[in-house]
């Protein structure tokens, strides 16, 4: 996951921060020196880290802070502050033309997921509203067309590729007449990259930005690369000028260095990130919701739009209703459990829980969702309704036709006890959910694996 390293390095140095009473100079420097190291250890470009300590030095002898009451807490908000600066400060979205269609040109180097993100990016699109064609001006890597088609026809988004010319300039005005007539109001172009930059790319490149206009130039870049990504924002910015950058595979950097330095290093936001595999994974790039995360602190709002978009509203009424009537069955479950799938990892959703990073590595495994699916979906309507029918028998044959064990009905049955007791307290109490948590074993919820 992407600043793991970082993330845990940082949350160490702030919680003693946060108890400190009193703070000296050179604690404070030694506090420094910690966090720097954390910093170049995720690859973040040295110049980048040296400004940002002294900045921070400097806010927190300029303020004050030490000879304050909450010293501690005073330089962990220096801390975040500065880090928020650092990805962007504010976020940053598409700039759409008042005359439609808004056209958005992606680039990138070969292998750093523009045809994906190309998908992604439409699907997130047309999720607010926007009516988006999918454009293929890749004409030399082999099966580049089909793989965007694909890509659209797995979100019943439309492409439009011409495969008989060569001449991407001449396709993208193609596109732009099609756009228009079929009221597309967006245009995103999925242009050709390289395995490096060369003089041949970028000319391809400035010639569709003369003749297309295009209202945004997205560099695709991959944040695995670490400060290879930086050199190559730079070189794609000064020789094409760009409006802001997409973060691909965030989920497969532990270190995160690129995204610390992109902002700084081009003066470009980040517009978007992509966090997984599924072409539902990309989100805006919020620099204090990504600053929050790194320090522990979660991240309450992404989750909310999050649960918004994955929830029916209606089927939420109904759950409320079950629950006050103390109702909840496995049906109820499963359904419950398929919408937290739209949400994303259950990982990545955890490490959004503000507190729940005290609890150490939580350990979740995915894979177990797909179990308790089966499991359920191997259950009878009767059995399902109610669960204390499971007897041996039927957890055995239930067991066989999930590819499961009896063991494994047995532990997902135990929890599945757990959640209704906790969801049958949190309706009889005040302060519900703090009050359902109350004896709760923490190595427990340490080692999570439903």
């Amino acid at each position: 996951m992407a600043f793991e390293g970082l993330s845990s390095r940082l949350q160490g140095i702030t919680k003693k921060l946060r108890g400190k009473t009193r703070i000296t100079e050179s604690d404070l420097k030694e506090i420094l020196r910690e966090v720097k190291l954390a910093l170049l250890e995720a690859d973040v470009n040295y110049k980048i880290v040296k400004e940002f300590i002294a900045e921070i030095e400097t806010k927190a002898l300029g303020q004050n802070v030490l000879t304050s009451l909450t010293p501690g807490q005073q330089v962990v908000k220096i801390v975040k502050d500065e880090l928020v600066e650092l990805l962007g400060g504010v976020e940053s979205n598409i700039n759409f033309t008042p005359n439609p269609p808004t056209i958005i040109m992606l680039v990138g180097l070969q292998g750093s997921g523009k045809t994906t993100t190309a998908g992604k990016l439409a699907n997130l699109l047309r999720k607010q509203g926007k009516k988006p064609l999918l454009v293929a001006c890749d004409v030399y890597r082999p099966a580049a067309i089909k793989q965007l088609q694909v890509v659209g026809a797995s979100l019943n988004i439309p492409v439009f590729a011409n495969e008989t010319s060569k001449d991407v300039v001449h396709i993208a005005k193609q596109a732009i007449n099609i756009a228009i007539s079929k009221l597309n109001d967006v245009i995103i172009l999925d242009t050709a990259g390289r395995l490096h930059i060369d003089e041949e790319l970028m000319m391809e490149l400035q010639n569709i930005k003369s003749n297309v206009k295009p209202h945004e130039i997205l560099l695709v870049v991959d944040s695995m690369t670490g400060q290879d990504a930086v050199n190559v924002a730079t070189s794609f910015n000064e020789k094409l000028g760009i409006d802001g950058v997409v973060l691909t595979k965030l989920d497969g950097d532990t270190r995160g260095g690129a995204a610390l330095s992109v902002k700084k290093v081009t003066g470009r936001p980040i517009k978007f990130a992509a966090t997984g595999e599924k072409l539902s994974d990309i989100e805006t790039f919020h620099p204090d919701r990504m600053a929050s995360r790194i320090l522990g602190m979660g991240d309450v709002l992404s989750i909310i739009e999050k649960a918004e978009e994955a929830f029916d509203e209606q089927e939420a009424i109904e759950l409320e209703k079950k629950l006050k009537k103390q109702e909840f069955d496995l049906d109820d479950y499963l359904k419950q459990l398929r919408q937290m799938k739209k949400m994303g990892s259950f990982s990545s959703i955890l490490k959004m829980i503000p507190g729940m990073n005290k609890l150490g590595d939580i350990k979740v495994d995915d894979k177990e969702f797909v179990k308790i699916e089966a499991m359920i979906c191997s259950m009878t309507k009767k059995e399902r309704r109610n669960p204390r029918i499971l007897n041996g028998s039927r957890r055995q044959r239930i067991a066989k036709g999930s590819g499961t064990t009896v063991q494994d009905i047995n532990k997902f049955m135990k929890s599945f006890e757990m959640t209704q007791k906790i969801m049958k307290q949190m309706q009889n109490k005040k302060g519900g959910m703090k009050n359902a948590l109350k004896g709760l074993n923490m190595n427990d919820l340490k080692n999570l694996k439903i």
